[in-house]
């Protein structure tokens, strides 16, 4: 698993993101029960009938895995992910039936000696390799609370396998290996304090499986997100002009001489990754240290814990093309 960015700290009040995902919490969720959901009408009990069955589903795949978390497929063109299969027949997944999943996903259970169940698997993302995700990352994707690096690292490889132009032969989403690397490069030190090596992406074995070798140097546009100090930025590298953009939800230039060493020893990372995939480096010799990323100006966040968010949308709907003069034009 890669590094966690983020550690989970119960909410007594989960508040409104300001960027919304289309979902919402329920102020009664804490004190209801299937009971006295199915007293408010028949459409909510059926829905909770629904969102039983497709638990049930899950549990039941994971049973009979032996105890492995149930298996998300790629994505086909006869398939999709709004539907699910159930006894009843097939189903289409509701607004509603939304919010009680995300509910249901985002909620810990504690038990009488102060247990939770924080660490069980809940789904497993098949990518170029398998990448799991637990229930204590589900829950960062409460209002008010710090993303996982592991969400933003499952939605680089739902992205990427998704059936449109866009992500097939555009677009490619690198997941976050810049977790890890600073944390062994804290400052952006091309020397790390901590091995006294410079940065090879053959030291992170764990990362290298989920790197899309083919599509790291056939696609024109890399986007890649960042993450330092609990704040996530975007990268965005024009493979073919040799060009890097920086978005950041809450900076329009580097905030700090520190963030500066960041930038330059990330455009490295994705240069020597650019040559790990047998792909031409950003720069040539020494210059591909010195690499440098203009800041975009973008309208950005609102509040001081929504930048993952804002990174993991810019990813599914922002247009490369439409970055011109120092910002973004919204020309589509």
């Amino acid at each position: 698993m890669m590094a966690r960015t983020a550690s989970y700290v119960p909410k007594t009040d989960p508040g409104v993101p300001s960027f919304s995902l289309g979902l919402t919490d329920s102020s009664q969720e804490g004190a209801s029960t299937q009971e006295t959901e199915r007293e408010k009408s028949p459409e909510s009990a059926n829905l909770i009938e629904q969102l039983d069955d497709l638990v049930q589903k899950i549990a039941s795949s994971a049973a009979k895995g032996k105890n492995k978390s149930p298996q998300i497929q790629r994505e086909t063109g006869g398939e999709s992910s709004a539907k699910f299969q159930t006894p009843g027949g097939l189903y289409q997944i509701t607004d509603d039936m939304k919010q009680k999943c995300y509910i249901w996903g985002t909620r810990l259970k504690e038990d009488a000696d102060g247990n939770t169940n924080e660490y069980e698997e809940m789904c497993t993302l098949i990518g170029q390799g398998e990448y799991i995700l637990m229930r204590m990352h589900l829950v960062s994707l409460q209002a008010k609370s710090d993303i996982e690096s592991q969400i933003v690292s499952a939605i680089c490889l739902i992205l990427n396998q998704k059936n449109e132009k866009r992500f097939q032969e555009q677009i490619y989403c690198l997941p976050p290996i810049l977790c890890m690397a600073l944390s062994d490069h804290p400052k952006g030190e091309f020397i790390s304090p901590k091995t006294k090596k410079e940065f090879r992406v053959e030291a992170y074995p764990s990362f290298i499986p989920f790197i899309d070798r083919k599509k790291l140097t056939s696609h024109p546009y890399i986007f890649a997100p960042v993450c330092h100090s609990g704040h996530w930025w975007l990268w965005l590298i024009n493979t073919t002009k040799r060009k890097c953009h920086i978005l950041d939800p809450l900076h329009k230039k580097a905030p700090s001489d520190e963030r500066k060493k960041i930038n330059k020893f990330t455009g490295y990372v994705f240069s020597r990754l650019i040559t790990y995939a047998d792909g031409e480096p950003l720069q040539k010799d020494e210059n591909e240290k010195k690499i440098k990323a203009s800041y975009v100006k973008i309208s950005g966040q609102k509040t001081s814990y929504d930048c993952a968010i804002y990174v993991m949308k810019w990813m599914e709907l922002i247009e490369p093309e439409n970055i011109k003069k120092g910002k973004y034009e919204w020309d589509n």
